[in-house]
């Protein structure tokens, strides 16, 4: 009895539902909040080098001379980006163009050649990629990769053919794990169909099952290109991070994250130098935005269709 009214009273009403929906809602709204404020703090600090310091935006973004240390006397401080962002694009497309079709076979070898081992085998080592910290990528890409490709290609080894061959491996977990799940997601009334007019298994998954999932394979391999252009540490280790743009994919390089993460440390904050830093991340910060927005795109198309 006491039970029962201890069940209709309010106290009862406010631990076991306003509680937790109070709770939720907060943390809801204080990331809200922080993306909010970190957006605004990234945006202030990387327009003062168009608005406090007067630089054109195109030249940031076109003019490949940088030189932020430049005396007054010999010109002034340049802060042309164009080398950098070359070099985010060229290692990030040649990533995605190694990692897609390795990340695609795996999936459908996952789910529609052998869906037991890939679940007992593949899934678990694919998890275990996602789990490798940055840097190990990088020192093995250090060790093993750079005096590979010194010994057969040419050049110092620092690359960006290096930086493209341990980007490709850091994103395909990511790529292989999406595409895996579109394929899931498909419905094997498709499958059976195809079998009954006379179709074979590997004629069922390119005529069908590849098409039909492929707005979740292409939302793989958009989150995987937004991964390869925010990665720095292991990139910084095997690109050689020479400012200059790579005519060849041997030469070294140098791309956005990298010149930020090893600059921002020795520059003093409201400085020409530091304000360029803090814009080219900002610019990071705008391509990861249009990565979310192209991502949404594909996912209302793949809804739609």
């Amino acid at each position: 009895m006491l039970k029962e009214k201890y069940k209709n009273s309010k106290l009862y009403y406010l631990e076991h539902e306003l509680l937790g929906k109070y709770t939720v809602t907060f943390f809801g709204i204080f990331l809200i909040i922080l993306t909010i404020c970190l957006v605004t703090f990234i945006a202030t600090k990387g327009l003062a080098t168009f608005f406090n310091n007067h630089y054109s935006p195109i030249e940031f973004l076109f003019s490949t001379v940088w030189k932020p240390d430049r005396g007054v006397s010999k010109g002034g401080p340049a802060i042309g980006t164009l080398i950098f962002i070359v070099g985010s694009v060229s290692v990030s497309l040649l990533a995605l163009i190694i990692s897609t079709p390795l990340s695609v076979s795996i999936a459908i070898f996952m789910t529609e050649i052998s869906p037991k081992l890939g679940k007992k085998l593949l899934q678990p080592a694919i998890e275990v990629f996602t789990g490798i910290p940055s840097v190990v990528y990088g020192w093995v890409g250090l060790s093993v990769l750079v005096p590979l490709i010194r010994a057969n290609f040419g050049g110092l080894g620092f690359s960006l053919l290096a930086g493209s061959l341990v980007l490709s491996i850091m994103i395909f977990p990511t790529i292989a794990s999406v595409s895996a799940d579109a394929i899931r997601a498909i419905s094997r009334d498709y499958y059976e169909a195809s079998l009954s007019i006379g179709a074979t298994r590997w004629q069922t998954i390119w005529k069908i099952i590849l098409p039909s999932a492929m707005p979740g394979i292409l939302t793989g391999v958009v989150l995987g290109l937004a991964r390869a252009f925010g990665e720095a540490l292991a990139v910084q280790m095997v690109l050689g991070n020479t400012i200059r743009i790579p005519h060849s994919i041997v030469d070294s390089t140098v791309n956005m994250t990298s010149i930020i993460t090893m600059d921002m440390g020795n520059t003093a904050m409201g400085t020409v130098w530091n304000n360029a830093l803090w814009s080219m991340a900002l610019l990071l910060l705008i391509m990861s935005f249009l990565f979310i927005i192209l991502i949404h795109k594909i996912g209302k198309k793949g809804v739609s269709k």
